[in-house]
């Protein structure tokens, strides 16, 4: 079975805890063993993924636009840019996301956001690690999009953070869970329009005060789960800016990726 957590082999460590650890891991592997977090069936270990969903799954890689990672179909070389972002630029400076969102990740996302299975986040980090190397890199701050108190409370944790902890944890980057707040409670946008899901983020962000040193003049990284049209990302970028950050890159888990590129 593939295991979406380790991208390199470990050597377990030895001892008598070790031991003691590995023991209590296989029976509670016997009371729950571990299953793929897309489709359920039995894998060799917690937060593992089954060779079947591993070879459905669709990484995001170059050739990409330079500033939102859309993939392209073909390399039209170093800085392209799709036409979507030369028509209408981002208020963020670059994006990118490690897999294109489809069913698989729909499933997996659900069981990640909604069915408590937060073991699924150092494993999905990892595959972000691949997918923002050089971002994560050149961040001087790693921050998750927040969730407005209300969600969060019905949810008991905010997925984004979840991601960012053992990304800042990899780069030795601050995370600054705080650094936005959302101060309106928006609708999910699962079935809204591109210029609704704009309309419906529009001023739903603010920065903390607080945390005013930890933005001003600094290269932000936001981490998210899902970009679908960049309308949220997009809004908190341009808060983040507006309120003193030099510059503002996304990495997210997922992406939607359509048939036909924006061009």
């Amino acid at each position: 079975m593939a295991d979406i957590r380790p991208l390199n082999g470990t050597v377990a460590p030895d001892g008598p805890m070790a031991r003691l650890w590995r023991g209590g891991s296989a029976l509670l592997d016997l009371i729950l063993p571990p299953r793929c977090a897309g489709c359920g069936v039995q894998t060799g270990s917690h937060g593992g993924m089954c060779i079947a969903c591993w070879r459905k799954t669709r990484f995001v890689s170059a050739p990409q636009c330079a500033q939102c990672g859309y993939p392209f179909e073909l390399d039209f070389g170093v800085g392209a840019r799709c036409g979507a972002c030369l028509s209408n630029a981002p208020h963020y400076d670059r994006a990118r996301a490690a897999v294109a969102y489809d069913d698989g990740i729909a499933k997996i996302l659900i069981a990640f956001k909604h069915g408590d299975r937060t073991d699924l986040a150092p494993g999905l980090s990892r595959w972000m690690m691949r997918a923002g190397a050089d971002l994560l890199a050149e961040a001087d701050v790693i921050a998750p999009v927040p969730l407005h108190r209300r969600r969060l409370f019905d949810r008991r944790y905010n997925q984004s953070v979840l991601l960012a902890r053992p990304l800042a944890a990899a780069y030795g980057k601050p995370l600054v869970s705080d650094a936005l707040i959302r101060k309106r409670h928006t609708p999910i946008q699962g079935h809204l329009s591109a210029s609704a899901r704009r309309r419906n983020v529009e001023g739903a962000f603010r920065t903390n005060p607080d945390r005013k040193a930890e933005i001003d003049g600094r290269r932000i990284l936001l981490i998210d789960d899902v970009m679908t049209t960049g309308a949220t990302v997009d809004a908190a970028a341009r808060r983040l800016k507006r309120d003193g950050a030099a510059a503002v890159d996304i990495l997210t888990l997922a992406r939607v990726v359509r048939e036909s590129a924006p061009v």
